[in-house]
């Protein structure tokens, strides 16, 4: 039986079951590593060195709206269109997508398809590190790309505006559930972008994003994922939406609530760097 067909479908699925599904005309995979100046880290560079075979590499700076000062917002349908029509990547295609971290950029992805309205896509469990680590064929060279018609409509359910997030802030509407470092969350360490103050939204839940994955960076069982975000004051009951610093590791936490069959989640695209740059947007700390 296909695995996105059992638990959790068209969500995760592992490196054993993309090994077998590589021939698949069908199938497209995309690399979207992305990460932190920090992190010193080229991910086309890393692609170039080796990549799953028949992998498209996917750069989520440039699959965004180039006409907004925050990083990486989601674009507009039309340029999502052409980016993954550049990348052959179209109607009718199952995708797969992972990054270099394991389980990180890859939920940005994922997540920003779905908000196109294309919900035939899965993460790979564990990313292009377990893909290595359990003896599967990497190359280096690209794939011949054909194009194909990619047909989007925008669900805007899945996404909240800075306005949106106040709202539910002050009237407490939904969960609102911050994905950074605890230290981060409780304003105790400067921001790593400059000129963003220090601290979380009010009435926010801190969930860590690395608290969801393993020592391997897959994600962690249904019944750990619940009690993670239990333990940390989420009332699953009710709706939520995912925060973090860019967007990026939000999705994380999006697709752990997808994978626990939680689907009133939204996810802030603008996130910390939006909030903590307003001084009219109320802060808190501790």
């Amino acid at each position: 039986m296909d695995p996105m067909s059992r638990s959790h479908p068209k969500t995760l699925v592992s490196t054993e079951w993309l090994a077998k599904n590589l021939s698949d005309p069908d199938l497209r995979i995309l690399d979207a590593s992305w990460y932190l100046p920090a992190q010193n880290r080229d991910p086309k560079a890393e692609y170039t060195a080796g990549h799953i075979p028949g992998a498209r590499l996917f750069n989520i700076d440039d699959v965004s709206d180039s006409n907004s000062d925050l990083p990486h917002m989601a674009p507009p349908v039309e340029i999502f269109m052409s980016r993954m029509r550049a990348l052959g990547v179209g109607d009718g295609h199952r995708v797969v997508v992972y990054d270099g971290a394991g389980l990180f950029s890859a939920a940005r992805v994922w997540w920003l398809f779905r908000h196109m309205g294309n919900t035939n896509i899965a993460v790979l469990n564990g990313g292009f590190p377990k893909w290595v680590a359990d003896g599967h064929p990497v190359e280096t060279i690209s794939p011949t790309i054909r194009d194909r018609h990619m047909t989007a409509t925008r669900n805007s359910d899945l996404v909240r505006d800075v306005t949106q997030v106040a709202l539910a802030s002050k009237l407490n509407q939904a969960e609102i559930v911050d994905a950074r470092a605890a230290e981060r969350f409780r304003g105790d360490v400067p921001e790593p972008r400059q000129g963003l103050r220090a601290g979380h939204i009010p009435n926010s839940k801190n969930v860590p994003f690395k608290t969801l994955l393993n020592d391997n960076e897959t994600m962690k069982s249904v019944a750990d994922l619940k009690e993670i975000f239990e333990s940390a004051g989420v009332d699953l009951s009710r709706p939520i939406i995912t925060s973090c610093g860019s967007g990026v590791s939000a999705a994380v936490l999006s697709l752990a609530l997808e994978i626990i069959g939680h689907r009133d989640h939204a996810l802030y695209d603008g996130s910390w760097t939006e909030w903590g740059s307003y001084d009219d947007l109320k802060v808190e700390q501790g």
